[in-house]
């Protein structure tokens, strides 16, 4: 049996999404879908203090990068102990996961052996598919990734379907990280015009912009949903007040109409594996209520 290491939560949603988490030996200290996988050996540690604010968050990752250094560590002797045949990672985000360059130097300076390295490296929806496609035929399963691709995309085609009959299209900002603020991008805006909204910033296959108040003052949205990378619901409500305690907060039409949500970024949107189909119901569920109805609200998203 294969020995596969996953260094990025969506990567390991993958493979057990493929029927390969037995052979899961290794993760990331975030992967933590399905459960199952917490009780993994974790191979990486973050070389920031993940606690605190939104901004001291922001603050502490600026000042690694700034120094060309990867924002997380991989623990070698853990890796040269569970000697992978395979080890999946990313070249998309130097702040998501351990980066690709921090893995080929661990397997080249430290590892006896020369594990398989699969690089992940989504923008789009369709990188999203071709990195199922690329760990499946990676770990020698081709027609599973097929199968769960077919599966995701009637799904999303279904829901995209019944959106688009609908006479409502109301515009929306997604925002992935509080202070500073920073818009949605990569998938974000193709999930929403699959939901039936009119995304307002960040653009396809791109990485998400920074923004300012102004700018979402001056597009005054329709539907705000604040789903920050990293953060589950209850994290983004303690670091809200940087938005809502705003002077100009009261006035935005989305606050007026009581149409800004929060959901948990950390679970679904962020994530780009199998779960942006539960993205796409929670999106569905927020600008459509009428509409849809998937059971998300509670765990998935919260009325603010």
């Amino acid at each position: 049996m294969q020995r596969i290491v996953s260094l990025i939560p969506s990567a390991t949603e993958i493979v057990c999404a493929l029927g390969l988490e037995s052979s899961l030996v290794g993760r990331s200290h975030e992967c933590d879908f399905p459960q199952s996988v917490r009780a993994l050996p974790v191979c990486t540690e973050p070389k920031f203090n993940p606690e605190g604010s939104s901004y001291q968050i922001d603050e502490r990752v600026k000042a690694i990068l700034q120094e060309a250094l990867s924002v997380y560590r991989v623990d070698a002797g853990k890796l040269r102990e569970l000697r992978p045949d395979a080890i999946i990672t990313q070249s998309q985000c130097e702040v998501c996961a351990v980066n690709l360059r921090e893995v080929e130097r661990v397997v080249t300076e430290w590892l006896d052996s020369r594990p398989r390295i699969v690089s992940l490296a989504p923008g789009a929806l369709a990188d999203v598919w071709a990195d199922i496609r690329r760990v499946a035929e990676a770990l020698g399963v081709p027609e599973r990734g097929e199968e769960l691709l077919g599966s995701i995309e009637s799904r999303m085609a279904a829901i995209a379907e019944r959106a688009r009959a609908l006479a409502d299209r109301p515009t929306v900002a997604c925002i992935e990280w509080i202070e500073p603020l920073m818009a949605a991008g990569n998938w974000m805006p193709e999930l929403v015009e699959m939901a039936g909204g009119i995304n307002l910033f960040g653009e396809v296959g791109k990485h998400s912009p920074w923004m300012d108040f102004a700018q979402l003052q001056d597009r005054n949205p329709d539907v705000i949903l604040i789903a920050p990378c990293g953060f589950d619901i209850n994290r983004t409500r303690q670091e809200l007040p940087a938005l809502t305690h705003r002077p100009q907060w009261p006035n935005l039409r989305a606050v007026r109409s009581r149409r800004v949500f929060v959901a948990d970024g950390n679970q679904y949107f962020n994530r780009p594996g199998p779960r942006l189909v539960e993205s796409l119901e929670i999106l569905a569920e927020l600008l459509h209520p009428s509409a849809f109805r998937f059971g998300h609200e509670g765990a998935g998203w919260q009325s603010l």
